[in-house]
């Protein structure tokens, strides 16, 4: 039976409207892995290292589908929820188009920039050349990337998160055997890894665009639209602590690979790039949820259903308990097979990532409530709120504590810096909560 977002959710009706979202992040999160386990194994450590170099810059840009994505996603569904449906259409097109032009102006911007900020960013000789190979293979599909991202978001929102569950099991599933093919079977080295993940990017954004093109059964079509600034701004207002917290992430990360260049080199990077995979695969849970809840919340807050409100609250809290538990209790279990994976060629590289996981697996604890808070406030469409969690998570928390935490713990204080960035994120996320309760009514 199908799912309205109009309907009063108990636990299984909202496990069932957003388990979808949930296996699609985590599944798009498995299959960028895919490049990473055949590159280290069939390609070397350094190609390795390079993937993982670089990629901060590529999913920076990427992740403005996100934003995109989660805040038009948030307005739309106010507006479907106020009632207005063909205004609620106009908006998802004029979001998709415009989203569409900046991912090509972003594609050129980045193949200009991607050799000097490698460069500054201190990679160097044969590091910095396979960097370059890799990224500039993955930005000519990039607008394809960035309306991957920003329809994961607006499949929830047009009642079809299913449909955009296969549209990534088959963007998946494009990856992993071309990746098999190009790089393990025709030895296509990098340029075959980077080939196979652009070629997936493709399938994830073009096929969601066909569909909505034409004439379909969901809430949402493409169709003709008008230029609205305010509404743009609105959205992007909405959605910038989504992208404001990927770029701070993509930032962090290559902060983490110069703090670790300079206590460990490249073995260090390698490390953290294992982690930054699982970690992917797991926070995905809690960002899958998010996602999946966020169209709920914006249609009950635009129906001024304040009890529905509280009771999504409510039995988020519960399910994100229950999840950030067995993603700590999975970290512990799965350690050292899973860095067997990627680093097993040498001994101690995974001696190294084994020692990270055991320590960093303390932020799952966490980090589940501060994604979904963050998510909470960009449904209600008070994005200013949003964008302070995450600005605070990334940008002060995490950047501090990588910073001073390995004077005091060297190389154990890069990994416990993560864990403490989520502890004093989750403080704010409470706080916030708590201020606005008054205001939204939950």
């Amino acid at each position: 039976m199908r799912i309205l977002l109009s309907d009063h959710f108990n636990y299984k009706k909202l496990l069932r409207f957003t388990l979808p979202s949930m296996i699609t992040l985590v599944f798009t999160s498995i299959y960028g892995v895919v490049d990473g386990f055949f590159v280290s194994n069939y390609v070397g450590k350094t190609p390795f290292t390079a993937v993982n170099f670089i990629m901060p810059f590529l999913m920076m840009l990427g992740c403005v589908g996100f934003m995109f994505g989660t805040g038009g996603g948030a307005l739309i569904a106010m507006t479907l929820g106020q009632g207005k449906e063909e205004k609620a259409r106009s908006l998802f097109s004029l979001i998709v188009y415009v989203s569409g032009i900046l991912g090509i102006v972003l594609a050129v911007l980045g193949l200009i920039l991607l050799r000097p900020l490698a460069t500054l960013l201190g990679a160097e000789g044969q590091l910095l050349e396979d960097s370059l190979t890799y990224g500039r293979i993955i930005l000519l599909a990039i607008p394809a990337y960035i309306l991957q991202y920003e329809f994961q978001c607006l499949f929830a929102t047009a009642e079809k998160s299913t449909l955009g569950l296969y549209v990534t099991i088959a963007a998946g599933c494009t990856n992993i055997v071309l990746d098999a093919l190009f790089v393990a079977v025709l030895r296509w080295g990098l340029p075959g890894a980077a080939a196979a993940t652009a070629l997936s990017q493709l399938v994830g954004g073009v096929i969601p665009l066909i569909y909505f093109a034409r004439p379909n059964n969901s809430l949402l079509r493409l169709g003709r639209t008008r230029f609205g600034g305010r509404a743009l701004v609105k959205v992007c207002t909405n959605g910038s602590s989504e992208l404001l917290n990927n770029i701070s992430m993509s930032l962090v990360n290559m902060l983490y690979n110069l703090q670790l260049l300079k206590y460990i080199g490249e073995d260090g990077v390698a490390a953290y790039g294992v982690l930054m995979y699982v970690s992917l695969v797991f926070q995905a849970v809690f960002i899958g949820y998010s996602v999946g809840t966020a169209p709920i919340i914006g249609y009950h807050y635009g129906a001024q259903n304040a009890l529905e409100l509280k009771g999504l609250l409510k039995k988020s809290m519960v399910l994100l308990g229950a999840f950030a538990a067995a993603m700590f209790g999975a970290s512990y279990l799965l350690a050292r097979p899973l860095s067997y994976v990627f680093t097993g060629y040498d001994e101690g590289l995974l001696t190294l990532t084994v020692r990270a996981f055991s320590l960093f697996a303390f932020s799952f604890l966490f980090s589940g409530y501060v994604i979904f808070g963050s998510s909470f406030f960009t449904a209600l469409n008070n994005g200013l709120v949003s964008a302070v969690i995450s600005f605070l998570r990334t940008m002060v928390f995490q950047v501090s504590a990588v910073l001073i935490f390995p004077l005091i713990w060297k190389v154990d204080g890069i990994w416990l810096s993560m864990v403490a960035a989520e502890v004093l994120a989750l403080g704010v996320t409470v706080i916030f909560l708590r201020v606005e309760k008054k205001r939204y009514g939950y």
